[in-house]
């Protein structure tokens, strides 16, 4: 089975809200056919970036639905389904397989500290609710709270479904790890890159892709880095690199939420109507103006340099 399709840019999708806070099925056509126009190979549906801890079970389905109705068949979607219970994590698995999406993915259960063979078990009795699609397990220990281990990995690997890793862990050794562990299991799987900030640095060191969480407010810049590393041009995709890392730092700077500056600026830059995020994420505060409006030249900037 050819794993090609997961090779790209696949931006982690907003949540897109109406005036009144609620889903934004329009709204959300409207970022998918945006994005798409940008060239990325595929959208990482439902994870962090799209604030799936803070929406209901129906309210997943509804944004992933109305992603599918504009993206299947023209890019990959891989549907994050993980909620802090089984069956509605296998529920959002089993809607997702028959929308068609191509993966779904799932971090592990988070509040209570898990044993290993629990984890293992959670994982793979969502991959069973979607017997027809890939899976992808999500590492992110930092909001998780918990790492996968390589004698995790291994247990997962067992899973003929599991084709890949999200790598969002900070150490860009796990990314060879995970490689070199599947390479033991004679598996080929495909790791994307989870931190933006260091994309060249998880590329050179094995990663396939990439999911990120900035990737929405600046596809094209991504797309060209991605298009860099790949012609060899190392010298430039880490000028490319710092130039990304300065909108990021910028976004970061706010006294709001980073998602609520990204969707800011994707309104200067676009005219995209995503709407704020959803509490207890922050909203802008009085002075974020003025971080929006630095990301927005930056990005506009840097997409005057590198885009020809």
């Amino acid at each position: 089975m050819s794993l090609n399709k997961y090779k790209g840019i696949f931006p982690a999708f907003y949540a897109c809200y109406d005036k009144d806070g609620n889903i934004s099925s329009q709204a959300t056509k409207d970022y998918v056919e945006y994005l798409i126009g940008k060239g990325v190979a595929g959208l990482y549906v439902g994870g962090s970036s799209g604030e799936c801890i803070y929406l209901s079970v129906e309210e997943r389905k509804q944004t992933l639905e109305a992603v599918m109705e504009v993206a299947k068949g023209r890019i990959a979607i891989i549907a994050h389904v993980a909620c802090n219970n089984t069956r509605d994590s296998q529920e959002l698995a089993r809607h997702a397989e028959s929308l068609g999406v191509d993966a779904i993915a799932a971090i592990p259960p988070i509040y209570f500290r898990l044993p290993e063979r629990a984890i293992a078990k959670y994982w793979n009795d969502i991959s069973d609710a979607a017997p027809n699609t890939d899976f992808v397990i999500y590492n992110i220990p930092q909001l998780a709270g918990v790492a996968l281990t390589l004698s995790l990995f291994d247990e997962m690997l067992k899973n003929p479904r599991v084709i890949g890793v999200k790598n969002s862990s900070m150490p860009i050794q796990d990314i060879q790890m995970f490689k070199r562990q599947a390479a033991i299991n004679n598996k080929e799987v495909v790791v994307f890159n989870g931190p933006d900030e260091q994309f060249v640095g998880g590329r050179l060191i094995g990663a396939d892709s990439g999911i990120g969480g900035t990737y929405g407010v600046m596809p094209e810049l991504f797309v060209k880095l991605d298009e860099l590393l790949k012609a060899g041009d190392f010298e430039n995709a880490g000028k490319l690199q710092n130039d990304i890392d300065e909108v990021i730092y910028t976004m970061c700077s706010a006294n709001g939420n980073m998602y609520a500056v990204a969707k800011a600026a994707l309104k200067k830059l676009s005219g995209l109507e995503l709407g704020g995020v959803r509490e207890p994420l922050l909203n802008l505060a009085d002075g974020d103006e003025a971080v929006v409006e630095k990301t927005v030249s930056l990005v506009k900037i840097a997409v005057e340099n590198w885009i020809k």
